[in-house]
């Protein structure tokens, strides 16, 4: 019967006629109102404020009302939840100003600041910010609607990734600082802050993402300009107070409004040294090349990707539809990290897309704080236009949408559609699309994946399900040189935080771990003199109890080879 279901799916008539311009059905958008019981929790933060150079104060000029997606009951629209300063030219180079004064060419207080004093306030910030949890995970919940577990893990994770941070810059630390003799040179050998780095952090994990390249980036010595998201930027409107107490003035400065009016200035100022960007590969390239001396500009980028998800003829079905479901949708797909497009084996096409369909179908529906909810409603406003742009493009070139429901919008609550066949004439099969729309194709021989690799301008991740060496060997070597990691049986995704996730092509320049972003933030920092020389012997065991750049962490001493 569920194959017979299937069937009658795939040979259904298009959603629209042909003569019709495409749109995906519609229901009643997903809201609230005064009888909710979560009403009263929602939140409104007065983002009309200015966090540069340490101080925090009220903003009198142009600001954007931040919107939910979640909609009003009442009047049929978008919930308001806050406020956001609209800053411009003029305040975003102010800022940076403040930044480069703040480095002050690594003179400064905080780049001048022993490795353990900045550990210590960084950690204090932490316990600050856990003070605000509740308010941060709520804001999270409502602006980007993240259902209630999602966002209670991200702000977790946030605070997990940090302390983990710190451990690692404890042991990388203790591993590698300390004297040691070389060709009769001796040498101390520890990490420095770069200068004044430019932070773009994304929506989707306005916390964890951002703070995975925040937080290195402070710890050693560096000073920061973040720009906030204009979507999920509220959250860290809550922080400014915490990071304004915590570290010393300037050390970390704050701009919001329009990306386009705020950062091009800022980097023609030729005052940033680092710029860490996590977005869409055209917005990187037109961001570097604002910058006068791009040979001096340490860049750290994590951009787009397409991340493939191959199912073999000898697959387990139960675990590669389960991990397509969760790696196609989870956060509405909304993650650089999820599964992009699957290519199925034709020989078990028909039975793999049922399962999927099925599985997809079930998915429960609606508010990110109603209980057991796995779809959201999408924050971006333009989104679902976008989305069904793409279903239309593959509709009209012989695709379907064959999941019961699939593609309605419920104001901005979309469900899941899963769309087969998808073919290479179709922009599905290219683009991004960073939302709920599950693009299935059909593969029979391992050259048609191979070349979908080669011609892919993106390269992050790829995920493998089958039960056969041979058929996997062949796939790794030719993802190895493609991709940054090749998932086996299991759906893409960057966690563990020890491992390495990283890129190639237009998905990212640099690697990001606990350990890699230290040293991406950093620069080797050599102290030698020749060892033979009495008066080098003396400075080298007086320096590190001296020099707050040479100050051991712990109360062991530093290796000596002397």
């Amino acid at each position: 019967a569920a194959r017979t279901a299937m069937f009658v799916l795939l040979l259904a008539p298009p959603l629209t006629s042909a003569s019709a311009p495409f749109a995906l059905p519609t229901a009643p958008p997903a809201s609230v109102d005064a009888s909710d019981s979560m009403w009263d929790s929602r939140p409104f933060v007065d983002g009309r404020k200015t966090c540069i150079g340490g101080v925090v104060e009220a903003w009198s000029g142009p600001s954007e009302e931040v919107t939910s997606p979640v909609f009003d009951a009442r009047t049929g629209k978008r919930l308001v939840i806050g406020q956001l300063a609209t800053m411009g030219e003029v305040d975003a180079v102010r800022a940076v100003e403040a930044s480069a004064a703040a480095w002050d060419r690594g003179q400064g207080a905080w780049p001048q600041m022993s490795l353990a004093e900045r550990i210590e306030r960084v950690e204090g910030a932490v316990a600050a910010l856990k003070e605000r949890r509740d308010e941060i995970v709520n804001v999270l919940m409502w602006e980007i609607a993240k259902n209630s577990a999602d966002a209670a893990a991200e702000f977790d994770r946030t605070v997990a990734f940090i302390g983990k941070t710190i451990e690692t810059l404890r042991r990388l630390d203790e591993e590698s600082a300390g004297w040691r003799v070389v060709s009769g040179v001796m040498a101390f050998v520890r990490r420095a802050a770069v200068g004044v780095m430019m932070l773009l952090g994304p929506y989707n994990y306005p916390f964890n993402e951002t703070y995975a390249a925040l937080i290195p980036a402070l710890l050693m010595g560096n000073v920061v300009l973040m720009k906030i998201p204009n979507v999920g930027g509220l959250a860290h409107v809550l922080t400014f107070e915490v990071w304004a107490e915590a570290l010393p003035k300037g050390t970390l400065s704050f701009i919001s409004g329009s990306g386009r009016a705020t950062v091009p200035p800022v980097m023609r100022t030729g005052l940033v040294d680092v710029l860490g960007f996590i977005g869409g590969s055209k917005a990187g390239d037109a961001i570097l090349k604002e910058h006068p001396a791009p040979h001096r500009l340490k860049a750290f980028l994590q951009l787009d990707a397409k991340n493939l998800g191959v199912v073999a003829p000898d697959a387990d079905l139960d675990v590669a539809v389960g991990q397509c479901v969760v790696g196609s949708t989870s956060y509405n797909g909304q993650r650089c990290t999820a599964i992009k497009l699957i290519l199925v084996h034709h020989s078990i096409a028909d039975e793999f897309v049922r399962r999927l369909a099925s599985a997809v179908a079930a998915l429960p529906r609606g508010l990110p704080w109603e209980e057991g909810v796995l779809i959201t409603p999408l924050p971006e406003p333009k989104k679902p236009a976008y989305l069904a742009e793409l279903v239309g493009d593959a509709v009209a070139k012989g695709a379907r949408v064959v999941n019961e429901g699939g593609g309605t919008l419920a104001g901005a609550l979309m469900t899941p559609a899963v769309v087969f066949p998808v073919s290479r004439e179709m922009r599905l099969w290219h683009e991004e699309q960073f939302g709920p729309v599950i693009p299935v194709g059909v593969y029979r021989d391992e050259a048609e994946v191979v070349e979908y690799v080669r011609s892919s301008p993106f390269g992050q991740q790829a995920a493998l399900f089958t039960q056969s060496t041979d058929a996997a060997a062949p796939l790794i070597d030719a993802l190895s040189t493609s991709v940054g990691r090749i998932n086996l049986n299991t759906q893409c995704g960057r966690s563990p935080d020890e491992l390495p996730f990283s890129g190639r092509r237009s998905s990212a320049l640099g690697t990001m771990s606990v350990s890699e972003a230290l040293r991406v933030f950093s620069t080797e920092t050599v102290v030698a003199g020749k060892a033979a020389q009495e008066p080098n012997r003396r400075l080298a065991k007086e320096l590190p109890s001296s020099s707050a750049f040479m100050r051991a962490l712990a109360d062991t001493p530093y290796r000596d080879e002397l």
